[in-house]
């Protein structure tokens, strides 16, 4: 193999395709450390709303920007899912990120160039030894452009709707199929076409289209995309 003795597998998709539960999945099939770099945008995203840097939905970005070195994100194990769970300034806060007010505003949030710069940086920083699964959307073109192994997680938008809508059913928050698919749109739309870092299919991406698949046929698809790469680098 090359000289790591890990890869650096990196997942990009569009929302709520699935590409996070793919990664979480893969990493425990790996024993590969699963980051979730939504889940930090999400946080910073919190942070902003906390400290009412947020008003009539428009966010006051300078101020923003002044306070990004007060924003520490850290995961920690959840001891029952065994799946990483994102901390803000030491706090768990994986069930407030995951609410329609956050995700309505995450997209803005990761268009400001000054907080992608930091997260990448922090990313980066996490994955340098290898043996990480990382998802977001500019993994494969951003964060790590020589990712060993690069995929492109999409699926229809009324099947993406549906999943996100029966999602926040299953934790109690109340949505409707309505909100939900034009939320999604948005953000395909914000993240597709924003200045810093759009999301994009690489060139060198392996693109899965788990419209109609199982997680555990779209696992399996990509555990033999994991062993091909692993034996081409032997």
């Amino acid at each position: 193999m090359n000289s790591k003795s890990k890869i650096i597998i990196a997942i990009d998709g569009y929302s709520s395709c699935g590409k996070s539960t793919l990664a979480k999945e893969l990493a425990k099939e790996l024993n590969y450390i699963f980051i979730d770099s939504g889940a930090m945008y999400r946080g910073v995203t919190l942070f902003a709303i906390e400290n009412e840097l947020i008003s009539d939905n428009k966010i006051e970005i300078q101020r923003l920007i002044s306070k990004l070195e007060e924003i520490n994100l850290t995961f920690e194990i959840n001891p029952t899912s065994k799946s990483p769970e994102l901390c803000l300034n030491g706090i768990n806060v994986e069930h407030e990120i995951r609410s329609p007010r956050i995700a309505s505003l995450v997209s803005q949030i990761a268009k400001i160039k000054e907080v992608r710069e930091k997260l990448v940086q922090e990313q980066r920083e996490m994955g340098k030894n290898g043996g990480i699964v990382m998802d977001g959307r500019d993994i494969g073109s951003v964060v790590f452009p020589n990712a060993d192994l690069k995929l492109f997680v999409t699926a229809n938008i009324d099947i993406r709707t549906e999943r996100r809508y029966l999602e926040l059913k299953s934790k109690g928050i109340n949505s409707s199929m309505d909100e939900v698919g034009s939320n999604l749109t948005e953000r395909d739309y914000i993240d597709s076409t924003r200045k810093e870092s759009p999301l994009i299919q690489t060139n060198d991406a392996i693109v899965i289209d788990n419209s109609f698949l199982s997680k555990t046929d779209q696992l399996n698809i990509a555990l033999d995309l994991v062993t091909k790469k692993i034996k081409e680098l032997v």
